[in-house]
């Protein structure tokens, strides 16, 4: 007997095929049966009709931050919302394990590195994690059985550093013991189902003590070493972030990567890959790294988002603003002092011609005050300012934007929220996205879902993608949209029986509605341990999401089954060869 009977569904399966109406039959996890719609004959225990609606593998995120989250929020949301059923974790060299069971303040120095580095709340991380393990498997295994989607976690970095040298992980260097220690550690974290190593070395990323991680003090032979070790594993990756991701790759940093894709015959995929057509020879430089690799028998691939995520900003909390050169020092001061710092016309002469120059890379179009819209704000001085564009509130009041917008906020104690306008949001660079998109090493991903949580929301970019393809700017058919969610970072990670609408295939299963699938607008919401906040979105369109053939999700509501399992390297993942 079937589990389910799911009738008369388009069915989208993946690959890219063209698109079938079929009854699909599920039992015991896995799909059983794909035929003639009216042709199954075996009884069923629930049957629904799908008349109209898109069955698709469920999709698969590349790039998330779900470490934490899914202890207090088991469901993964908004993602398992917008139809993903599988994430990977463990990303930018941050993970919770393993954890020095000699040293307990490496806890609190994690959950402060991760408030910080990651835009978590540090209440939520305290009050919402047990915190009860020491390995990286006793760390799975406390997720074991308590979620709703599958989920897959690399090892960071900075967490293996720090749990063999302390606080000397930041600034110092091992010695050949403490080497020999963190490789034994990485692979006792493989052996217990990691998907491999991500790394960092950006320079944006600073710990609760407002540091460099640990692993950007990490030198090129620490790297290689870590990366030849993920090579002994079955079915593992490697994930890293060097400061040039963001805008663009020096020579020393291309041939990093190469070595450790091909010294590990692992492929390599970093975040994210920003497209502009300002910008026209960022992409071409950026994707070397993946031609070089081709040739030296290795893989990279780079992660970058089909749509655009807004990310709210502020003069009164840590965000992208702070990783301005030279604006973090201002922007950290106690908000009286900052608010007369910023009114002082020469520091922010300085602060713009800062953010202005070669250094500050992709945070050069941060600066660009005249595109800000204001978002909410607190003061009855700035009644009405809400939703209008800084530079016409300037233009009525005679002043320049920056020094209009700090007014603003001042008004408001720094509170004020500010919305920056995208600038590459021109049909040129909505083509070049799709040229991009067909690079062999280009994935659709990039979300960092469970990070920045109430600064942006990048889980909706499924279905955004998706309604975006359907009935918006059309840059790529239903099945290959489908494709470049499901089957194509399932190939990736080697995911066994994944990705695809296949009879045998686990039943990771999304129902749509193509004439509404659509992700709403991102929305401030108080749901997180500690009353926190975060931004959340509701999904347009999606009727039911299964893992592993049950229902999580039906009409964008969870149903409280935690169907999903901890996906382990060797046993859930395949290698993936880089030749």
């Amino acid at each position: 007997m079937l589990d389910h009977l799911i009738r008369a569904a388009t069915v989208v399966d993946g690959t890219g095929a063209p698109a079938q109406v079929a009854d699909v039959g599920l039992r015991d996890g896995r799909i059983a049966v794909i035929a003639e719609p009216g042709t199954v004959t075996e009884p069923a225990r629930s049957v629904e009709d799908a008349t109209g609606l898109v069955l698709a593998p469920g999709f698969v995120d590349p790039h998330t931050h779900y470490d934490a989250q899914l202890f207090w929020d088991p469901y993964a949301t908004p993602s398992l919302n917008h139809g993903v059923t599988t994430v990977a974790g463990g990303n930018c060299g941050f993970t919770l394990a393993p954890l020095n069971p000699e040293r307990p303040e490496d806890a609190d120095y994690t959950r402060r590195m991760m408030s910080k580095v990651e835009g978590m709340s540090l209440v939520a991380l305290e009050e919402g994690a047990p915190w009860n393990w020491h390995t990286f498997g006793e760390y799975l295994d406390a997720l074991d059985g308590r979620i709703a989607v599958n989920a897959g976690f690399m090892v960071g970095h900075c967490a293996l550093r720090r749990h063999v040298m302390g606080p000397d992980a930041i600034g110092g260097q091992p010695t050949a013991a403490q080497m020999e220690e963190m490789l034994r550690l990485l692979h006792a974290a493989m052996d217990a189902g990691a998907w491999g190593l991500s790394t960092t070395q950006s320079s944006t990323h600073s710990d609760g003590d407002r540091k460099p991680v640990a692993s950007r003090h990490a030198r090129p032979e620490e790297l290689i070493a870590l990366s030849r070790a993920v090579g002994e594993h079955e079915g593992t990756q490697i994930e890293a972030i060097v400061a040039g991701c963001l805008d663009r790759f020096s020579d020393d940093e291309l041939d990093l990567f190469v070595e450790m894709t091909t010294v590990a015959g692992r492929p390599l995929n970093w975040n994210v890959l920003t497209i502009d057509a300002a910008v026209p020879e960022r992409v071409p430089r950026q994707l070397e790294a993946s031609e070089r690799a081709r040739k030296a028998g290795g893989r990279i691939v780079a992660l970058t988002m089909p749509i655009l995520t807004p990310m709210n900003m502020s003069l009164g909390t840590f965000c992208a603003l702070n990783l301005i050169p030279g604006w973090g020092d201002i922007l950290g001061l106690p908000v009286p002092e900052r608010i007369a710092t910023l009114r002082d016309p020469a520091v922010r002469e300085e602060m713009l011609r800062r953010a202005h120059s070669p250094e500050a890379g992709v945070f050069r179009r941060l600066a660009n005050f005249e595109r800000y819209v204001i978002g909410d704000t607190y003061s009855p001085a700035n009644a009405g300012l809400t939703g209008r564009v800084v530079r016409d509130i300037a233009a009525e009041r005679g002043t320049d934007a920056f020094g209009c917008l700090v007014e603003i906020c001042a008004a408001d104690e720094l509170r004020t929220v500010l919305w920056p306008m995208p600038t590459d949001n021109d049909p040129a660079s909505w083509e070049l996205r799709r040229q991009t998109w067909e690079h062999e090493d280009v994935l659709l991903g990039g979300s960092d879902a469970g990070a920045h949580l109430d600064r942006m929301c990048g889980a909706p970019y499924t279905t955004r993608f998706l309604g975006d393809c359907l009935r918006g700017r059309k840059l790529v058919g239903l099945e290959r949209a489908v494709r470049m969610l499901t089957d194509d970072p399932a190939r990736l990670f080697g995911l066994r029986e994944r990705g695809r609408v296949a009879e045998g295939y686990h039943a990771d299963l999304v129902l749509f509605d193509p004439e509404r699938i659509d992700a709403g607008q991102a929305n401030l919401v108080h749901d997180l341990p500690g009353d926190s906040p975060r931004l959340d979105s509701r999904a347009i369109g999606v009727v039911s999401v299964r893992v592993g053939g049950v229902e999580t999700i039906r009409d964008d509501q969870v149903t409280g089954a935690l169907p999903g399992l901890v996906l382990r390297s060797g046993r859930d993942t395949e290698t993936v060869s880089t030749r």
